[in-house]
């Protein structure tokens, strides 16, 4: 079990939120809504694209966020990983663009993805969706917000068919066992695709393998705080802050239908 944040934690989620909103600010002339990027746009392994943007992003947040918690350590897409970081009790992990393929394309659903891990499990988190102007931001034990409006699932059934969001090979394993599923159009960023289910705009969302720490941390806290879970297929919070960080296949949803979703997945 691990413990609430103290008051002046309270503060560094005033600070990490607003690291955000500036980062998402410093974000936007990029952007291009319908057409391409104004960043320079490279690729790293596996085709996968990274513009300039990512990159001063992340060159922001590491020196305010580390300003903030000189001690923890620092675990990020767009950084060299530090080992270092296997030994200290706080980590901050962090996305800076979560969807490059959309910010660069000019899609909107692009979001920015700032967690602070403690021993292995978020007790922070902010993901901010420039485009969209929503920030959701959780702190354990303290709730789930959005733009400053608690959020919280149903406990309860709210609609049918069941509203679900993923890749298709997943959506077809579990409408096989729930049932005819609406489905959504795949969010880009995962981030955003999670936090969605923690407002119940979704409510199934599905996670196919290898994405990383940075992807579900801020996100995975939010969901949390608002009612919700993410877990593997054994029904597994997932870990952080391991040597290899990424993760095998998971499912989102409100903890009434959570236990189903996992049982569908598992078929």
């Amino acid at each position: 079990m691990h413990a609430p944040l103290a008051p002046h934690e309270h503060d560094l989620a005033a600070a990490v939120r607003d690291a955000a909103l500036e980062a998402g600010a410093l974000a936007l002339p990029y952007f291009r809504q319908g057409t391409q990027t104004a960043a320079r746009l490279w690729y790293k392994e596996r085709s996968s694209p990274v513009t300039e943007a990512d990159i001063a992003l992340d060159s922001f947040l590491k020196e305010r966020l580390t300003g903030l918690l000189p001690d923890a350590g620092w675990l990020s897409e767009e950084t060299a990983d530090d080992p270092a970081r296997l030994d200290r009790s706080w980590v901050w992990i962090v996305d800076p663009i979560d969807g490059t393929r959309a910010f660069a394309t000019g899609h909107p659903d692009w979001s920015i993805s700032i967690a602070l891990v403690r021993d292995g499990r978020p007790v922070l988190g902010v993901v901010h969706a420039p485009v969209h102007g929503r920030t959701y931001e959780a702190g354990l034990s303290r709730g789930a917000f959005c733009n400053g409006e608690r959020m919280a699932l149903p406990a309860a059934p709210s609609r049918q068919p069941l509203r679900a969001a993923g890749p298709k090979p997943l959506l077809d394993r579990v409408e096989r066992r729930l049932g005819t599923l609406e489905r959504l159009p795949k969010v880009p960023s995962l981030a955003l695709r999670l936090v969605r289910v923690a407002e119940a705009v979704i409510d199934v969302g599905l996670v196919s393998a290898n994405a990383a720490d940075w992807d579900i941390a801020a996100a995975d806290l939010i969901l949390s705080e608002a009612g919700g879970a993410l877990t593997d297929l054994s029904g597994n919070p997932p870990p952080y802050n391991r040597p290899h960080p990424c993760h095998g296949e998971m499912i989102a949803a409100a903890t009434w239908l959570h236990p189903r979703a996992v049982g569908a997945m598992r078929t």
